[in-house]
């Protein structure tokens, strides 16, 4: 009798989560919750502002206390981040990983959605200050998240820029920088063991600024062009964003990992630049994010890898008026930060009636996802078990 308990609350309660596999990613847009700012509106606004667009998936690049707190029962998916700084730490102790997962993760579920862990960014490609502690820091993380039950919850990351590229154009002859393959064939070789994407952050605005007497703006921008074509696959592209990732599967299908997803996980224009950078205007600005908006609704992959529908994170939520390096890096928000938009692609401002958001939250309750039911289906399972076990 006892063994007839056991099957039939594994198979009411446990069986739907036996072979879970950890998708950080729900839909195909994402966006970058950026801090580096004094001027920027609080959580519980951003929480609003978030639900009345109806952007779910949000990265932040650190596991700020009061973002997490925020963010506990409203739905939203969130990506928290182990800064670059954090890297050497975690990567010469475990323990040290154990107490950064359980005060900055373990803490905050199953209430606040968290989905991923980025490991650092844009770690590789530049100075080798930390390249070295990256994939300790990788290894330890997971061993803790899978040491708490947690590693068919949260993934496992890192993003890179494009610097681990060695070339890019044409798409199929891309392939890692020669003083990046030694870090990064042992990272890629234990993503592909615990199921992790390659992600990639893409900027068409930054290549475009780069080398505007060879790259069409209305390619950069989503917008008819002749496009470009690739000698050896004899694919043709229609935008830059596709043979930028197009290029990550090339470079990763060189290094022995074909099958490995893309995932954007930074892509935006800028609405305002210095002298120099003549592109950053408020319309190309919002002629890239509207047809971005519009390429990934279409749920469809790139000309090299079809079946596999292009996931992206938009860079970013607001402007940061204190982000160092040309005006560019303080103006890629899609919002203001009053909570207004930047300019128009579809997005509402941030709106505080009482009547919109018990709305958003009574839409929230009725869409709950796997984190906000966790809680409830344990509490069923642990009654199960007290009235069967008698």
């Amino acid at each position: 009798m006892k063994i007839l308990r056991v099957s039939l609350f594994f198979f009411i309660f446990l069986a739907p989560f036996a072979y879970v596999t950890v998708q950080a990613f729900t839909g195909t847009y994402g966006i970058n919750y950026g801090r580096i700012a004094n001027n920027l509106p609080s959580p519980d606004e951003v929480v609003t502002l978030l639900k009345a667009a109806k952007i779910r998936n949000v990265r932040i690049y650190d596991a700020d206390q009061s973002v997490l707190k925020e963010f506990s029962g409203t739905g939203l998916e969130i990506v928290v981040g182990l800064p670059n700084g954090n890297l050497r730490d975690v990567s010469a102790d475990g323990d040290h990983a154990m107490n950064w997962v359980q005060d900055n993760v373990l803490a905050y579920l199953p209430d606040t959605c968290i989905r991923g862990i980025a490991i650092g960014n844009e770690v590789l490609g530049g100075s080798d200050q930390f390249s070295g502690f990256l994939l300790g820091a990788v290894k330890n993380v997971y061993d803790a998240v899978n040491k708490l039950k947690l590693s068919d919850v949260v993934q496992i990351t890192t993003a890179h820029s494009q610097a681990v590229f060695a070339n890019s154009f044409p798409p199929s002859s891309c392939v890692f920088q020669d003083n990046v393959v030694q870090y990064m064939k042992p990272l890629l070789e234990f993503f592909s063991q615990i199921g992790s994407p390659f992600c990639l952050n893409a900027y068409p605005f930054l290549a475009y600024m780069y080398d505007p007497e060879h790259i069409d703006i209305n390619y950069a921008l989503f917008l008819p062009t002749e496009g470009a074509n690739d000698p050896k696959t004899k694919l043709h592209y229609d935008n830059l964003l596709d043979a930028q990732i197009d290029a990550a599967y090339a470079a990763l299908e060189d290094a022995g990992f074909k099958k490995m997803e893309v995932i954007v996980t930074e892509t935006g224009w800028a609405s305002h630049g210095d002298e120099n950078e003549s592109a950053a205007t408020v319309d190309n600005a919002r002629t890239y994010n509207y047809n971005l908006r519009k390429r990934l609704a279409k749920m469809k992959g790139t000309p090299l890898r079809p079946k596999n529908v292009v996931r992206a994170y938009v860079f970013a939520l607001f402007n940061e008026n204190l982000k160092p390096g040309p005006t560019s890096e303080r103006n890629f928000g899609l919002f203001k930060p009053d909570g207004s938009i930047s300019y128009d692609i579809g997005f509402p401002g941030l709106k505080s009636s009482s009547a919109d958001s018990l709305l958003l939250s009574l839409k929230d309750n009725r869409g709950c996802s796997w984190c906000g039911c966790y809680s409830i289906i344990l509490t069923m399972a642990t009654a199960f078990l007290l009235v069967f076990s008698r």
